[in-house]
């Protein structure tokens, strides 16, 4: 083998054979990886051979595969480009599901290099065995199983494509152990041809762009309806976005997914729509002429009764996906393409119109949207002698925001957060939305942070769903990542709107809030700085606190129980 390569050019990987733990790495590289996120195991230590043996990219040992899913996530969401996980076969397939399903309903772009036993095996129950590519199907866009070495790099490549093209989402590679092993010849990614059965639009039509221009040109009452496909399009797309609203004069609102689009400080935001959303946007939404939605797929958590959703508009729907067009809610028009392609085209379309339109028309509109917003949702009474998380998530965020951090939440502050926090830029917020998943938001910060690592990250958490993947505070302290956990703590799982006592088996009952860690005490048994907060008046002095160390931080904020908590 070393006779052999030396006969080939080093600097040319495509020139010479690798065993499969190198090709990995190669092709990782090519691909542009820094960072991935793993947890080894017997199926994969070719790989990590190659791992422990260079520095350019950046392993991340996590403590669960699940772990390493939403870190993963997270590294995507905040920086737009595929985060990549390696876990072994069985047992860590398995554990990563979960993730993979959360990318997969976010379209979060995920490469999954996977173990598998050795090809002879497959099929056999074997030492941890599982039908991986059966299991994963229904929660990625594509999966592949390796079986021949000479595969193994164009089907990473392929994988790479297939995450980041279109709507974005995870894929899979499954690679049996002595494909690993065996030793073939390295192809790079400009020699591997494109799948002929994806190949989704950019553009969007032309005459669909001009149609749906000249009902926005008619439109007394429009409003533009954003979602996570516009963050996913990157930031042209949130630029044009911006551009375009000053240019029509047009009110906006979001789904919780496309938080950041356009800025919260904006004056034509409406704050978030939804079930827990604003007055003014949820009444917009019912009484506009005409609504834009971009990006967005009128998911049920936005829109409950789909045949009295925006009854009186006419609709038009820009998406990548042309699944998603039509799928829920009947649209007038539908345009596939990209968003910052489609934005673009529509603004050029906007100034090419032969009369210039007066945003004065809209003038009836907007006194309307300001009356609505004196309804002043998501108002509070605040309490002097306890923390109302309402209150907690104000100060947290008007001391944070001079930092432009990036937050990321678990599902029961998931609303909470977006009705307090303004987010005036794109990536910056980070949650489950789809599957709604417990114990993703401490992951999902950890993997930001690692992306980030000169940005204040924070995951707000509550005191039920920090507690499923706590373990990786652990993987934050080991790797120098000082995210900051703020956990408000109501002492009820927020799932559950009326907690009822369970008895134990000896037959006396036991409180949830009884069973509850001493959070500050346990984030310092992870070697991380524990801190409590349990009045008002010194809510300020703690966040501070957490913000100026250097190290991971757990605030464990203690909130006055409400009588009908957010979802969890």
């Amino acid at each position: 083998m070393t006779g052999e390569k030396a006969n080939f050019s080093l600097n040319n990987p495509s020139d010479r054979r690798m065993n499969g733990g190198e090709i990995v790495l190669q092709a990782l590289r090519d691909n542009g990886v820094e960072h991935i996120f793993g947890y080894p195991g017997a199926a994969v230590l070719p790989i990590y051979d190659e791992i422990f043996q260079q520095e350019d990219i950046k392993h991340f040992l996590v403590r669960h595969e699940q772990g390493a899913g939403h870190a993963a996530e997270g590294y995507a969401r905040s920086t737009g480009r595929v985060g990549v996980m390696l876990v072994t076969s069985g047992p860590g397939v398995t554990n990563a599901v979960t993730a993979l399903q959360d990318a997969f309903m976010d379209s979060v772009p995920l490469v999954c290099l996977a173990g598998q036993v050795p090809t002879s095996l497959i099929g056999t129950d074997a030492f941890q065995e599982c039908d991986t590519v059966g299991i994963t199907r229904p929660c990625t866009k594509h999966n592949f199983l390796v079986k021949h070495v000479d595969d193994l790099a164009k089907t990473i490549h392929l994988a790479f494509r297939v995450a980041a093209a279109g709507r974005p989402g995870p894929a899979l590679v499954d690679m049996p152990k002595d494909v690993l092993f065996a030793s073939g010849t390295y192809v790079s990614p400009e020699k591997v041809a494109p799948l002929p059965s994806y190949q989704p639009a950019m553009q969007g039509d032309q005459n669909a762009i001009r149609a749906a221009v000249a009902l926005m040109a008619e439109a007394r009452r429009p409003i533009i309806y954003t979602g996570g496909g516009i963050i996913n399009a990157g930031p042209e797309a949130s630029r044009l976005l911006r551009e375009f609203v000053d240019l029509t004069g047009f009110p906006v609102t979001s789904t919780i997914m496309g938080l950041g689009a356009y800025p919260a400080t904006g004056p034509n935001w409406l704050r978030v729509a939804g079930q827990d959303g604003s007055h003014e946007a949820n009444m917009a939404i019912g009484e506009c002429d005409l609504m834009v939605a971009i990006g967005a797929r009128f998911d049920d958590l936005a829109i409950s009764r789909v045949h009295e959703f925006s009854p009186h508009s006419k609709k038009i729907q820009i998406d990548i996906d042309a699944s998603s067009i039509n799928k829920r809610v009947p649209v007038d028009i539908g345009i596939q393409g990209d968003a910052a392609h489609v934005l673009a085209d529509m603004i050029h379309a906007w100034r090419s119109l032969s009369t210039v339109l007066d945003q004065k028309r809209l003038r009836a509109w907007w006194t309307q949207i300001d009356h609505w917003r004196t309804h002043h949702s998501f108002s509070y009474r605040r309490l002097d002698h306890a923390i109302m998380p309402q209150h907690a998530l104000e100060r947290l965020h008007a001391l944070t925001k001079p930092h432009d951090p990036i937050i990321a939440t678990e599902i029961g502050q998931q609303m909470w957060v977006a009705q307090f926090f303004g987010f005036d830029r794109p990536n910056r917020w980070i949650t489950s939305g789809g599957l709604g998943t417990m114990g993703f938001g401490l992951p999902a910060a950890l993997g930001a942070q690692l992306a980030h690592p000169g940005r204040l990250v924070i995951d707000i958490a509550g005191d039920a769903s920090v507690q499923t993947t706590m373990k990786e505070l652990s993987t934050a302290i080991q790797h120098q990542a000082p995210i900051k956990i703020f956990v408000l703590s109501d002492e009820r799982p927020g799932m559950a709107r009326e907690w009822r006592q369970v008895p134990d088996d000896s037959g006396r009952s036991r409180s949830y809030s009884a069973s509850l860690p001493d959070f500050a005490k346990l984030a310092e048994a992870y070697g991380a700085v524990g801190l409590r907060c349990e009045s008002p008046s010194e809510l300020d002095a703690r966040i501070e606190e957490m913000i100026d160390a250097d190290r991971p931080v757990l605030l464990h904020c203690r909130v006055a129980r409400l009588a009908d908590t957010n979802r969890q």
